[in-house]
């Protein structure tokens, strides 16, 4: 097993082929192309982080070339982009390096803008996306929540989070800095996703008046009502949908952050204002057309770097020190992975026992308790019941390595048996998400081996989560 990445970000890609290849979870087409993934011999599990500024698909391979392979065929096949081009664009990672990168990427250290907090949430959201869809399980699950854990120490030993901003709080200090002031400025906000739920917080902050705007207008409502909770002086009303037209019209600060699979406003759409309109395109694939009209100027994801190099001259420190976090939880995860084989612990467990068992005998020899002619018998029967008493442990130890709960039950069985005193790493490890789905699973099924009178009141039927159950390689 291989760890391998393929990272199209705003280092390496244009926001224009970008948004051709995303792939986030609202979209219908990215379940097929997980399982499509994993159906491949080469290509064992797989997540995809597809966010504004990246699209990372992470997996866990057999042959890395055969799998970029396979993997870049399919995705020109999907997005309509030359192989060739993709390829040029695209960063890939092996193994050290991939981890590396993806605890870069969790750590926020390789954002658009360095430090910011909300990738941690939608890596999270990618990992339980492909975990329920049964493309992610336990080479991956360890590697992402290891990197939750090297992101918590970037987070508890620096102070690169600190005033961190998303690319949404980039584009309202970019208006800002236009307008000089936004105290009692009127702003459109489209959409009622995390982008524009963060546009709002901000600008309310900056004391700005809100109009919010979403096709489903329940949504809008309900964003609404949860800044309200924050914020209850917050100036928000809800519009129809239907008025987006009319609103870009009259109002000149507009932050678009549809997930919209294709651009809602359009040339054709424009009106005269008579003032200088600044509009935010936060949306990849874009919401805002290619507008070319004299008083409007749009600001896609990219046009957003100045600010973003000014937080980075302010967080260059910082980084040096978090990235050399990164670098030793890189090599812990590493050195982590080499100790969960079980047979090297099996056969430790079973020295241990023999040597005590040896080391009783001959004490027992010297202080006249056995006879020195009956040892080798003696010392037969301590082996046989010792081999005993292992047996089953041996048994459980080896069914259970290759389950969610493996990884914390050999760390536990290494402090019982052999009195490993160092730290044990279940207690910084655990991947709880699979380990509660784990559990739905053999909840169900025992309940359908032991199902509940038809009588009994918690007799109401559930189906949880069907167990991940990853194809076999040939």
């Amino acid at each position: 097993m291989e760890y391998y990445i393929l990272s199209y970000s705003h280092k390496n890609t244009e926001i224009g082929v970008r948004e051709k290849l995303a792939l986030d979870s609202k979209n219908p087409q990215t379940k097929d192309f997980l399982l499509a993934l994993v159906e491949n011999k080469f290509i064992q599990e797989a997540i995809i982080l597809s966010t504004c500024n990246r699209i990372e698909f992470i997996l866990s391979v057999q042959n890395h070339a055969k799998a970029e392979e396979f993997l870049l065929a399919k995705l020109s096949e999907f997005s309509q982009v030359p192989k060739e081009e993709l390829q040029k664009h695209a960063d890939s990672y092996e193994n050290l390096s991939a981890i590396h990168h993806l605890f870069s990427v969790a750590s926020s250290l390789d954002s658009l803008v360095v430090g910011e907090t909300q990738i941690s949430g939608q890596l999270k959201n990618a990992f339980k996306y492909a975990y329920d869809v049964g493309c992610c399980g336990l080479s991956l699950s360890r590697a992402i929540h290891f990197a939750f854990r090297c992101a918590a120490s970037v987070r508890n030993s620096t102070d690169i989070s600190k005033n961190s901003v998303s690319v949404a709080s980039t584009a309202v200090a970019k208006a800002k800095e236009i307008l000089g002031s936004l105290k009692n400025k009127i702003a459109l906000v489209i959409g009622a996703g995390e982008m524009s739920l963060l546009s709002v917080k901000h600008l309310v902050n900056n004391e700005a008046k809100v109009i919010l705007i979403n096709r489903q207008i329940h949504n809008a409502e309900s964003l609404k009502a949860e800044i309200l909770q924050s914020c209850p002086k917050a100036e928000i009303s809800v519009e129809s949908f239907g008025e987006l037209g009319t609103l870009i019209n009259q109002i000149p600060l507009v932050f678009s952050a549809t997930g919209a699979p294709h651009t809602i406003i359009t040339q054709d759409m424009i009106e005269p204002l008579g003032e200088n309109r600044y509009w935010f395109d936060l949306a990849v694939p874009r919401d805002i057309d290619y507008i070319q009209e004299e008083g409007i100027e749009v600001f896609a994801v990219d046009d957003l770097q100045d600010i973003v190099k000014k937080n980075l001259a302010l967080r260059e420190e910082q980084a040096r020190i978090a990235y050399g976090i990164v670098g030793r939880c890189t090599q812990d995860f590493f050195t982590w992975l080499g100790t969960l084989n079980v047979e090297p612990l099996i056969k430790a467990i079973r020295q241990s026992a023999k040597e005590a068992a040896l080391k009783e005998l001959q004490k027992g020899i010297a202080k006249g308790f056995l006879p020195k002619e009956y040892e080798k018998n003696i010392e037969k029967t301590l082996h046989n019941a010792f081999n005993t008493f292992l047996h089953n442990p041996t048994l459980g130890l080896k069914a259970v390595m290759n389950t969610s709960k493996g990884d914390s039950v050999i760390e536990a069985a290494k402090y019982l048996f052999l009195g490993n005193d160092e730290a044990l790493m279940l207690e910084n490890y655990k991947c709880e998400y699979a380990m509660q789905k784990e559990k739905e699973q053999e909840d169900y099924l025992e309940s359908q081996v032991h199902p509940k009178s038809p009588h009994s009141k918690s007799s109401k039927s559930s189906h949880p989560h069907a167990k991940l159950n990853l194809k076999e390689k040939e």
